[in-house]
C-alpha cells in the first residue's frame, strides 16, 4: 500500500462519498435557488436543448450523460409542462425530434440569476483561485471518467450517430 492512501476506514475518506454528499449539497441549493419548476435533471436537459434544437431524445440524453430511459422520462415530462414539443422524423419514425417551446425559453432565461447564484453559493468556501482549480480538477475528474459511467457523456451529433 502507498503510504500515501489509508486504510479507508472512515467515509470521508472515499472521494464517492464526498461527491454523493457535494451532490446532495448541490440539489439543495439548487431547488433553494432556482425553485420547483424543474428538477435538476429537466434543467439540464432543457438547457442542453436550447443549443442543439431539433435533436432526437436519445441524442439529447447523450449529451446530457443520462441513460435514455430516463431520458424519455424526462422528455414526457417537459413536453407535459409545454417546455419542449416532440415531433416524429419522418426518415425514422421511431424517434422524435425535440424543439424548445417559447415557455421552455423563457423559463430558462428566467433561471439565469439563480443558476448564477446557485453556482456562487456553492463555491463561496473556497477563494476565486481554489474555485477555478476545483472547476478545472472536477472537469478532469469527470472527463477522465467518462467511460466508467453507466450514462457515458457524448459529444456526438444525432447525424454521426446515424452515420456511425
Amino acid at each position: 500500500m502507498p503510504e500515501t492512501e489509508s486504510q479507508l476506514t472512515s467515509l470521508f475518506e472515499h472521494p464517492g462519498h464526498l461527491l454523493r454528499r457535494a451532490q446532495q449539497i448541490s440539489v439543495s441549493i439548487f431547488y433553494d435557488e432556482m425553485g420547483s419548476e424543474l428538477t435538476p435533471v429537466q434543467y439540464a436537459m432543457l438547457r442542453n436543448l436550447e443549443s442543439h434544437g431539433g435533436i432526437d431524445q436519445v441524442s439529447l440524453s447523450a449529451i446530457s450523460g443520462i441513460d435514455t430511459s430516463t431520458g424519455a422520462t424526462v422528455c414526457a415530462r417537459l413536453e407535459e409542462k409545454g417546455l419542449l414539443t416532440r415531433t416524429v422524423i419522418p426518415t425514422n419514425r421511431r424517434q422524435r425530434a425535440l424543439t424548445i417551446t417559447g415557455a421552455g425559453e423563457q423559463l430558462l432565461s428566467d433561471l439565469i440569476p439563480g443558476s448564477q447564484r446557485l453556482r456562487r453559493r456553492l463555491l463561496a468556501p473556497l477563494t476565486s483561485a481554489e474555485q477555478l482549480q476545483f472547476m478545472a480538477l472536477l472537469t478532469k475528474l469527470v472527463q477522465e471518467n467518462n467511460e466508467q459511467s453507466r450514462a457515458p457523456l457524448s459529444s456526438v451529433s444525432p447525424a454521426t450517430r446515424e452515420e456511425g
